[in-house]
């Protein structure tokens, strides 16, 4: 064989090696994809499940279709407008009618308000649900106050109609909380019956309820509790059960109403309510985060916004910070990093508009929605805090540099920039880090005693890592 043809076949060979090789990282990238295929679906699969539980079930009949939904924690309310017997006797039917057409037309304007489901009108009881379709952990406290402005209505329906003495329409009303299932018909508007244990003792307990009475289980108890003025009221026979325990709702806390008059939830109220009903804003934007944010994103990713999320709190115990500011830092934190979704560059700014999106729909005000945009566009490096919330978010946005997985959490930052052409070699990424480190300070007390004489060890054992 000459030497020209050994040249060819070397080269022959070198290609075929090189095509291999392009072959193989063609083949890692599909096995990637395809596994991110896979995790995407499960996703997709557990949102899913979530929207429509396990329970959700579909039968056909011919061309009829009966769905049901399962709701592991949902609180219904029976509302009794009675007073007919003595109406008979003063009025005509059509005013009967009319009368109680406003007072129910109020209510539904009531629990719309408070996005709690009618669930039907059966003569003069009305019935609805919170947590129903859609899930929230608030709706016992929800379908309380909506019984309490229930309550108030009448009575000032009553004084305008005929005064304080001549009181013709009573209501009493029954509410327990516990799972049901709703089967679900209708096609323009979807309408849902419930069904199960909860709906049959809240019916009894409206039953034993008296005139003026807003009486509710023990379970409906135990999750409003830190709102309401509440008082024992006796016990309800149950069926191969214990007795179930029931109270009568006086009306809110004094400390959570205006005037301490227990009618109208102050400022104090709101930021509890607050508090509880961000689990369910967390739920819905972990959920958007984890089917949305780009795959690259190794270091921001879900589990870092829960870690802001836990510090923010942690460190604001600690700084003294009020309940509203917690709400505010909490919410900050939990949206500081959703804007990736949109961009990667400028992603604090993008994070600031989905929060301004999405929070009005939980009653947050435009002051408060401000206050959290700042604290979120506070976070963009390099670091400038001007108050104590910002100082807290910045401190725990960067809580990993102190840590003791500071050198694996490091990494996950490094691919993460790398896969996007951010970043040259690890060499490069050390020597930076370095250089951060050094010059970088904790604004709070809080982290600096927590973590600020952890970092020179950082920086030691970085330092360490470099080869160049």
């Amino acid at each position: 064989m000459s030497v020209t043809n050994i040249e060819e076949l070397v080269k022959r060979i070198a290609r075929l090696a090189k095509q291999n090789q392009e072959l193989e990282e063609h083949i890692k990238k599909l096995e990637k994809m395809n596994e991110k295929l896979v995790r995407d679906n499960e996703k997709l699969k557990g949102l899913y499940e979530k929207v429509s539980p396990e329970g959700l079930k579909e039968m056909s009949e011919g061309e009829k279709k009966e769905r049901s939904l399962k709701f592991n924690m949902a609180t219904v309310l029976f509302a009794d407008i009675h007073g007919f017997s003595r109406l008979v006797e003063r009025m005509d039917s059509t005013s009967v009618m009319d009368e109680l057409d406003e007072i129910l037309v109020e209510f539904e304007a009531i629990v719309t308000r408070y996005k709690i489901e009618k669930i039907k009108t059966i003569g003069d009881t009305y019935m609805c649900a919170g947590g129903i379709p859609v899930k929230n952990i608030t709706n016992p406290v929800d379908v309380v106050m909506a019984a309490i402005e229930m309550r108030n209505f009448l009575e000032k329906y009553e004084i305008n109609k005929r005064g304080v003495i001549n009181r013709i329409w009573d209501l009493k009303i029954g509410i327990h909380s516990g799972p049901v299932t709703a089967a679900i018909s209708g096609r323009k508007k979807i309408n849902y019956d419930i069904k199960g244990d909860t709906v049959n003792t809240a019916s009894r307990i409206e039953a034993v309820s008296d005139s003026g009475m807003i009486l509710i289980s023990v379970m409906t108890y135990e999750l409003v509790k830190e709102f309401f003025d509440c008082e024992y009221f006796g016990k309800l026979p149950v069926k191969y059960k214990d007795d179930l325990q029931m109270y009568k709702v006086k009306g809110l806390k004094p400390e959570f109403s205006v005037n301490g008059e227990g009618i109208i939830p102050n400022e104090s109220f709101r930021i509890k309510f607050g508090l509880i009903q961000f689990t369910d804003i967390q739920e819905l934007i972990l959920d958007k985060l984890e089917m949305d944010l780009p795959g690259y994103l190794f270091y921001h990713n879900v589990k870092h916004t829960v870690d802001v999320v836990t510090e923010v709190e942690l460190i604001g115990w600690a700084e003294g910070c009020s309940d509203e500011e917690i709400l505010l830092l909490k919410t900050a934190a939990l949206f500081h990093d959703a804007g990736h979704i949109v961009a990667y560059d400028n992603h604090e700014y993008f994070g600031t508009q989905i929060a301004r999106e999405m929070l009005p729909k939980f009653n947050y005000t435009s002051s408060q929605i401000e206050l959290i945009c700042s604290i979120i566009m506070s976070t963009k490096l390099p670091p400038k805090p001007t108050n104590l919330l910002e100082n807290i978010i910045c401190d725990s946005d960067l809580d990993y540099l102190g840590r003791s997985d500071f050198i694996p959490v490091s990494n996950t930052l490094y691919d993460e920039l790398k896969a996007q052409n951010k970043m040259g070699s690890l060499d490069d990424w050390n020597k930076i880090q370095v250089k951060f480190i050094s010059g970088h300070q904790y604004f709070t007390k809080t982290a600096r005693s927590l973590r600020e004489v952890n970092k020179q060890l950082q920086i030691e054992r970085i330092q360490s890592l470099i080869t160049e």
